[in-house]
């Protein structure tokens, strides 16, 4: 029994259940969780910059041939495009067969101010500004700011200048070794607390959105989550199934991953640990530092199963039939747009109603029927994120020979 009380598992599973519980009967309790949650979320985030930055650069640095790092890059690019592609089509395709939308009365003067901020924010964001930004002005900055994409720039080359150094740089890369172990040692005892955050992150969701807004959407969550269900079953088993490895053994393995993300609805709070837990799974310290990173601005099977899904299902509302151009057309631009939605506060609703204003078919306003069932989809999306961020390193690590395969702990 004490085993059983000490296992991290246990008390995660255990901490949502409560979390649930005090969420529906404690409503008052709602503000105080969401501060708790949120200050959970600020450990890891406080982490998170410097442990990537270690990461690449000891990859890099070790691997020390730049070749071998523009190869593992531009194959994660291909991979990630690929299966969010496929994401995309089946978000669509289910859409169109359940059609969650239909039958459902379309909003009336939903135009509210938390709508405006989205809209505006939607009319601010320039796509190729966003490539732009990936170079930093300011490194200190970035860090500063947790931007994980211009951390990983500033890390390969920083990564790429230490090799240069040859025998020369050993100190340093010892001293980063060093460094980089202290920052999982922390890691190791933020992790500790994180019942606590999965506890209060479910009590806020279910005291703040309650689970009777639930009932008018609850065709398009379902929906969503047997959309994401099936495409972690269906293609990332074939994937697994092409790559021979296991999808149970590696879903098992990252259990913990799966229910803190379950309980916060941030994939974020597991970036370090998914970090060292793909590297115990087999998969080569350089190919991690790159691709999981890499994989949560460009990898976003979730968020491009939500949006494809969420467009559709607006048309659906408002009865507008649209064509297969359309929706080819439709699937085109989600391409592009779900590419920004990393890092951005509200991405999905900020992408959304950027996409809805690109295709000028679907009223923009119909994104506020989607403000009460975020939370809950946004949990969907989180872990379906995750998940294939994990499969993607794994993937790349086989295809470029640096995956050990190892015994993995019950």
């Amino acid at each position: 029994m004490k085993k059983l009380l000490s296992n991290l598992t246990f008390q995660v599973i255990a901490a949502i259940v409560l979390g649930v519980v005090v969420g529906l009967y404690f409503k008052d309790f709602g503000p105080t969780a969401k501060i708790i949650s949120d200050k959970f979320i600020d450990l890891i985030k406080m982490l998170i910059p410097f442990i990537i930055f270690l990461t690449i650069v000891l990859g890099i640095a070790g691997m020390g041939d730049m070749k071998k790092v523009g190869r593992v890059g531009g194959k994660a690019i291909l991979y990630f495009e690929i299966v969010t592609t496929f994401a995309l089509i089946m978000g669509v395709g289910f859409a169109n067969l359940i059609k969650p939308g239909s039958g459902l009365p379309a909003p009336h003067g939903a135009a509210n101010a938390k709508l405006q901020v989205y809209q505006k924010a939607a009319a601010e964001m320039k796509w190729g500004e966003f490539f732009a930004h990936i170079i930093p002005s300011n490194i200190f900055d970035a860090f500063a700011k947790g931007d994980i994409l211009q951390i990983l720039f500033f890390a390969i080359l920083f990564g790429y200048g230490l090799s240069l150094l040859k025998e020369t740089g050993k100190p340093v890369l010892d001293f980063f070794e060093k460094l980089n172990k202290v920052f999982f040692n922390i890691m190791d005892v933020v992790m500790k607390v994180a019942p606590i955050g999965a506890f209060a992150g479910m009590a806020y969701t279910v005291a703040t959105y309650g689970i009777d807004t639930l009932g008018p959407l609850l065709k398009l969550l379902g929906a969503v989550f047997l959309t994401m269900l099936l495409f972690i079953f269906i293609v990332l088993y074939l994937i697994s199934v092409f790559f021979r490895f296991s999808l149970l053994q590696y879903l098992k393995y990252i259990r913990q991953e799966i229910l803190i993300v379950l309980g916060t609805s941030s994939s974020e709070t597991v970036l370090p640990s998914m970090m060292e837990k793909m590297e115990k799974f087999g998969c080569a310290k350089s190919v991690v530092g790159l691709v999981i990173p890499a994989g949560y601005s460009f990898n976003l099977d979730g968020t491009t199963i939500y949006l494809s899904m969420s467009v559709i299902f607006l048309a659906q509302v408002f009865n507008i039939p649209l064509s297969l151009e359309q929706q080819l057309v439709i699937i085109g631009i989600l391409m592009v747009t779900s590419k920004g939605a990393a890092g951005v506060t509200g991405s999905g609703f900020i992408v959304l109603t950027s996409t809805l204003t690109a295709i000028k078919v679907i009223p923009v306003e119909g994104v506020a029927l989607l403000l009460g069932v975020d939370r809950f989809m946004s949990t969907a999306r989180a872990l379906t994120n995750m998940i294939g961020n994990g499969i993607a390193c794994i993937v790349i690590a086989k295809s470029e020979n640096e995956f050990t395969p190892v015994v993995l702990p019950e």
